[in-house]
């Protein structure tokens, strides 16, 4: 793995060029592996804080009661519930990840590792493997002291679960980071049988088409129900100041009501509180917060038939767009004369079971609990179900796409 993942110019992403003209030597030596990891991931901790304690400070001008100290507390919460940390408020457990915040920890996170192999100029297995693991130690540390420091009073957060959620963001996102920008992505890539590798893009694919499928769903039911929007912000009545908190809690709660609408789409539906149902089949939840998220979710009562007819239509589209990106990209490989239709359509079905995995972790993320009593059950409860549904449909969409497409390809010359 050493030899395979040392080559020389890897970081810029360039081939071997001819000898030319010297360059000039950098003016900044490479720094040790463990340092450079060390300081990518307290920048990624020290941004990701920043940004929390910021809005919650901007929250606490626009309140009439509570510290400086307590809105930088409940910012930090905040930034660890984006990791997955458990927390507990006056004794009701809150495990509801803000994806959106997720996704904008995760984007440091990658950053930060893009910096940590290029400053170290890391390119050998050794070396990746050490600021991988340097970078996830840090992060997950960091995370466990602030857990520490943030737990007092009403306010409760697990160390092990911060050391934990923080870590293990850092250890996918970072390392993701330090192997694209030190070449080591792509020479993995290289490495990895041409069915393999088709697999990974087309799964992609089948995911977007499914999250975009559902947040034109979302969108146009908001736009449908616009009016208890504005109903929701009259009632709320924050100001300007809190207007810019409100906005920031959508902003970071948006990604959980998509991933929800997946599992809509996918048929189980969601729940948005205990005993509560948003399915196609049915909508029972009575009272929701005043949030304006929230006002996109359909009414008590029955449903559009359309509903129905998604939840088979989407996930054959999704699994063909999979087969699509599985069979371009197959059919231009140099062997592919020597596969048959059927080779393509279990590289499509390989896709789709990788894609429902995918949409299985963000459902899995997207719930939990909200807070006490009613609360306590937010998101996709029946997530396994959801993704085997999705799953399924594109699994047939994708094989049935990539191997009719293979078998009306143009057959060889010399066959003609």
């Amino acid at each position: 793995m050493t030899d395979m993942l040392s080559r020389p110019g890897a970081r810029d992403g360039g081939s071997h060029q001819a000898p030319g003209p010297a360059q000039p030597a950098p003016t900044v030596p490479p720094r040790p592996v463990v340092v450079a990891a060390v300081v990518g991931a307290g920048a990624c901790l020290l941004a990701g804080l920043l940004a929390c304690a910021a809005v919650a400070v901007i929250g606490w001008l626009a309140a009439t009661f509570g510290g400086a100290s307590g809105a930088v507390r409940a910012g930090a919460s905040v930034w660890l519930l984006a990791h997955k940390s458990g927390l507990s408020l006056n004794g009701a457990a809150i495990s509801v990840a803000p994806l959106g915040l997720t996704a904008f920890v995760g984007w440091c996170l990658y950053r930060g590792g893009r910096f940590t192999a290029r400053i170290s100029a890391a390119d050998r297995g050794k070396d990746l493997l050490t600021a991988a693991g340097v970078f996830a130690a840090t992060y997950g540390l960091g995370a466990l002291i602030i857990a520490l420091l943030t737990s007092e009073g009403a306010l409760k957060i697990s160390p092990l679960s911060a050391f934990l959620g923080a870590a293990s963001l850092a250890i996918v996102a970072g390392s993701a980071g330090i192997l694209v920008e030190s070449g080591a992505a792509q020479d993995l890539a290289d490495a990895t049988p041409t069915g393999l590798r088709d697999v990974v893009p087309a799964a992609a694919a089948a995911v977007l088409t499914v999250i975009a499928f559902a947040s034109l769903l979302y969108g146009v039911l908001l736009a449908i129900r616009f009016s208890r929007v504005t109903a929701m912000l009259d009632l709320l009545d924050t100001g300007v100041v809190g207007a810019v908190v409100l906005f920031a809690i959508c902003l970071g709660l948006l990604p959980n009501l998509v991933v929800y609408f997946v599992s809509f789409l996918a048929g189980p539906g969601f729940q948005l509180g205990v005993g509560t149902s948003i399915a196609p089949t049915g909508v029972d939840v009575g009272n929701l917060p005043a949030l304006p998220l929230l006002a996109a979710v359909p009414s008590d009562g029955g449903t559009p038939t359309y509903f129905l007819v998604l939840t088979a239509i989407v996930p054959l589209l999704a699994g063909a767009v999979a087969g699509l990106v599985v069979a371009r990209r197959g059919l231009a490989a140099p062997e592919s004369d020597a596969l048959g239709w059927d080779a393509f359509a279990l590289r499509g079905a390989m896709s789709a079971l990788l894609a429902s995995v995918g949409l299985l972790i963000l459902m899995l993320l997207a719930g939990g609990s909200a807070g006490p009593g009613r609360m306590a059950d937010f998101g996709v409860s029946s997530a396994l179900p959801a993704a085997g549904l999705l799953g399924a449909g594109m699994a047939i969409g994708a094989a049935i796409a990539a191997g009719v497409l293979a078998a009306r390809r143009k057959a060889p010359d010399h066959l003609e």
